[in-house]
């Protein structure tokens, strides 16, 4: 009798915080001063926009800030922003229309439709889906090959991409480890193109961002209906914040891994057919992609490694891929994220689907990333009704002062000793020549006015000066700062002193990922 009690009292304490949390909600007032702070409190914010729905409205959508410090133009729901990796999640929804029409199946082999593709094993190329495309487990590393998008104006080809994964050396085995890549959605994109017959920015604009209503919004900035309306970015140029040139990117390449640019409002009518598993309009009556895709895109393809803390407040057990999106639990419910960066760029995008809960970030300023998780921490702590008692704001101080200082000193103490290096000679005509990696194609060293310098043939921004640092390892500093990508070049010598081959590094351990200097092996075939 006493466990049938304690088990009623359980399942009644149950209802009633369930009944809570789906009944917990913002003002608009709250949600206003809760951004507002945070933007205040988190150094260096330019723009932000929120967009929040909830039991199938829009209960929020509104810009805070600057589009950009230069105009002092004003941040609305409307302003697009490049919302870089959650147009992974478009890219996945483009194929499940696509498996919906009965153009493809998930596991049909990509080299049925891609016959050049290929890998680095022909066990690999011949058994590799298209949703191995999606779940970013195909045994190569962390970002291999981005530098190829890179920064995002290069002169690489999607053909070069296709060309390029038989030259990456694996770094687990296929479909047994998560790794983060970018050049695969390329691929699937280029797929979507090749199967519908039509560029998968076309595709996207017509099938996904048109359908749903998306009217600042585009697959491409190059497709934008109005550019001048858009977001800045901004980043910090010899330590000070500066607007960034906006480019519009390598027409000879798709933007599946990150292209699309979006805003609160319009992003809010995604999440919207997200959580009205893929129906959308008046009625919910059309269908954009079937239940069956949609629980396909946020079933756990990639376990990911994550250990249970049973004092976080957040409860959360599990963390892994889906297609296009990150699945967890969370306090007790299902979780679909996914974040994006570029530069000066960040977008966050949330479902709790239980709680027809959707939120979406999104901000113009590279050193205050930070402000979409709070932000997101923060919300999810009010409408789940947590009551965790952290102050999610008051955390940003102590954050941006931790990693400012240690970025700083391994930079700064870098550039000091080459600073103190600069009188020490070296045979620079050793060092000068034409050097050539398999994917990476060409690069020159050359004497520019007494000075080394690195020139990429086919990433025409991977251009700058060279200072010795030590031994035969030299320091990049290069034209393009807009994410502190700076580099080391270490050479290898032949008996007689000349430079044979270079490796690469970034200077800085918390430089971007996609920055992949590590995965180039260039060696020289031209002499001076």
């Amino acid at each position: 009798m006493k466990n049938l009690n304690k088990q009623f009292v359980f399942s009644l304490l149950a209802l009633v915080f369930t009944a809570t949390a789906l009944n917990a909600q913002m003002s608009a007032g709250q949600i206003d001063s809760l951004v507002l702070k945070a933007m205040k409190t988190v150094d260096h914010t330019v723009g932000f926009s929120i967009g929040i729905v909830k039991n199938g409205i829009i209960l929020h959508a509104k810009g805070y800030g600057l589009t950009s410090i230069k105009t002092n133009e004003n941040v609305t729901a409307n302003t697009p922003f490049g919302i870089a990796s959650n147009s992974k999640a478009f890219t996945s929804a483009a194929l499940s229309i696509l498996v919906d029409q009965g153009k493809l199946k998930w596991d049909d082999k990509v080299i049925d439709y891609i016959p050049e593709f290929k890998m680095y094993n022909d066990y690999v190329t011949n058994h590799f889906n298209i949703q191995d495309l999606l779940t970013h487990r195909s045994g190569l590393g962390l970002g291999v090959g981005d530098l190829m998008i890179f920064p995002n104006d290069s002169n690489f080809t999607i053909g070069d991409v296709l060309k390029s994964f038989q030259y990456f050396k694996p770094t687990t085995p296929f479909r047994t480890k998560f790794d983060y890549d970018n050049l695969l959605y390329l691929v699937a994109g280029e797929l979507t193109a090749r199967v519908s017959k039509q560029s998968w920015e076309s595709f996207i604009d017509e099938n996904i961002i048109e359908t749903l209503g998306m009217k600042n919004s585009s697959a491409s900035l190059s497709n934008m209906a109005d550019a001048t309306t858009i977001a800045i970015p901004h980043g910090f140029i010899e330590n000070k914040l500066m607007p960034l040139e906006t480019k519009k990117g390598n027409t000879n390449m798709n933007g599946a891994a990150g292209g699309i640019w979006s805003s609160a409002t319009d992003i809010c009518k995604w999440m919207l057919a997200q959580l009205n598993k893929g129906k959308y309009g008046t009625d919910l009556n059309t269908i954009l992609f079937s239940e069956q895709q949609q629980q396909e895109m946020w079933r756990m393809h990639t376990p990911m490694n994550r250990k249970s803390d049973p004092h976080s407040p957040f409860k959360s057990h599990f963390y892994g891929y889906g297609l296009g999106w990150f699945v967890s639990d969370f306090n007790g419910y299902l979780k679909i994220e996914h974040t994006g960066l570029i530069a000066g760029m960040a977008s966050e995008v949330i479902l709790i689907p239980e709680l027809e809960l959707g939120i979406v970030l999104l901000n113009n300023s590279e050193k205050s990333g930070m402000l979409n998780g709070l932000i997101s921490y923060a919300l999810l702590d009010e409408f789940l009704n947590l009551n965790t008692g952290i102050n999610w704001i008051e955390m940003a101080s102590g954050m941006q002062q931790q990693r400012g200082n240690m970025v700083d000193a391994e930079t700064e103490t870098v550039w000091q000793q080459i600073n103190s290096n600069k009188n020490i000679a070296c045979n620079k005509k050793n060092y000068i020549g034409v050097y050539e990696d398999n994917w990476f194609g060409k690069v020159e060293i050359f004497d520019n006015k007494g000075d080394l310098w690195f020139k990429s043939y086919k990433s025409p921004r991977l251009n700058g000066k060279m200072s010795f640092y030590k031994d035969h390892t030299f320091a990049i500093k290069w034209e393009y700062q807009d994410m502190n990508a700076d580099a080391f070049a270490i050479f290898s010598l032949d008996k007689y002193g000349k430079a044979q081959n270079i490796k690469m590094k970034g200077i800085s351990r918390f430089i971007d990922f996609s920055f992949d200097f590590q995965d180039l092996n260039l060696n020289r075939i031209v002499n001076n």
